[in-house]
């Protein structure tokens, strides 16, 4: 049956999940405080290219600017904005929501907690995305990355409720979302959500801070240290918070919190040197923020790790001082490049 849904946010994650739903008949509004890509949206739609064939959508767009103008009876909204803007933008999805109407959290980080606390937890929902990146460089052109499904029958989209209980709602979202990938309801919404936290915690700040794309880095023994670093931190963290953390990047989360053992270090970089030259140099979602001069998620994603860490006496030397020249680079005072890479593993005392 075909639904009314709202996106807030209308960038890349939003973009490219609202054009596959607008496609699959379902009516799709976006509201963005991007101006351009409302106008284009409203023009042209959105295009959307990546390991599928290419296609056109045309959902409804608004500027943030006339959201008041937007109906008040959507069955559900996807909050899909940076996560430090989470609190605004489920406040504005709750208001144009039907009474039995939810949210569901579409952003890296630590959101679910943020909408909960705006929408309550029975009308929140958590929506974790795995092995998926996606970019919009240019008004109205939404691009993906990552081949699709991997071919290893990997589910990219998890759908979750804050209990762990496998409800009506949750099983109709994945549903829905599988015109787009694989999609699956999980019983295990936070382990599942810090796993995506350790994935995006080892790469996003290396490429943010160094300008570097994902192949430089894998391709650099240096690079390979400090992803090799963070994923082990932040798996250390995940796993003394009780976590179930499901396996990321190539391997379990115990390995990568055992990655102090030498043997178990070289076999992680091994298994991170690429086998040949030429791959993706793709730029993931804070590369992409640094490039187009915003605010990067650090605070949410490494400096998350960094307080939790604290909080259960974990070490996490190498996020800190990841956190610390992300937080130069957008402030300005760091210009992004390869050598700060050595810079934060040198402040971290590696």
């Amino acid at each position: 049956m075909a639904k009314k849904i709202l996106f807030v946010g209308a960038g890349a994650i939003g973009s490219y999940i609202g054009a596959f739903l607008s496609r699959a008949g379902h009516d799709v509004t976006l509201v963005d405080p991007w101006a351009e890509q409302v106008e284009t949206i409203r023009k042209k739609g959105i295009s959307v290219t990546g390991p599928h064939d290419p296609f056109e959508a045309h959902p409804k767009a608004f500027h943030l600017g006339e959201s008041q103008r937007m109906p008040r009876d959507f069955d559900l909204a996807f909050v899909a904005m940076k996560v430090y803007d989470t609190a605004w933008a489920a406040q504005l999805a709750l208001r144009h929501l039907k009474p039995e109407g939810f949210i569901v959290a579409s952003e890296n980080c630590w959101p679910d907690p943020i909408v909960a606390g705006v929408a309550g937890a029975s009308r929140s929902l958590g929506l974790v995305m795995s092995k998926i990146g996606v970019a919009v460089w240019k008004p109205g052109q939404v691009e993906r990355g990552a081949e699709k499904g991997q071919g290893t029958g990997h589910d990219v989209f998890r759908v979750g409720e804050h209990d762990g209980r496998v409800t009506a709602r949750a099983t109709e979202v994945a549903e829905m979302l599988k015109v787009v990938d694989g999609s699956q309801v999980t019983e295990n919404l936070w382990g599942e959500r810090w796993a995506k936290l350790c994935a995006n915690a080892m790469g996003n700040p290396v490429q943010g801070m160094s300008g570097l794309g994902s192949s430089e880095i894998a391709s650099s023994e240096v690079g390979r240290a400090i992803t090799i670093h963070l994923a082990s931190e932040s798996a250390r963290v995940g796993l003394a918070l009780g976590h179930k953390v499901p396996k990321f990047n190539g391997t379990t989360a115990e390995q990568w919190a055992a990655a102090d053992r030498r043997e178990v270090y070289d076999t992680l970089d091994r298994m991170l040197t690429p086998t040949s030259a030429g791959g993706r140099n793709w730029r993931a979602s804070m590369g992409q923020d640094v490039t187009k001069g915003r605010p990067t998620e650090i605070d949410y994603m490494n400096g998350h790790v960094v307080a939790q860490g604290r909080e259960r006496g974990v070490p996490t030397p190498v996020s800190a001082a990841t956190v610390d020249v992300v937080r130069e680079v957008d402030a300005g005072t760091r210009k992004p490049e390869a050598q700060n890479i050595g810079l934060v593993l040198k402040r971290a005392g590696v």
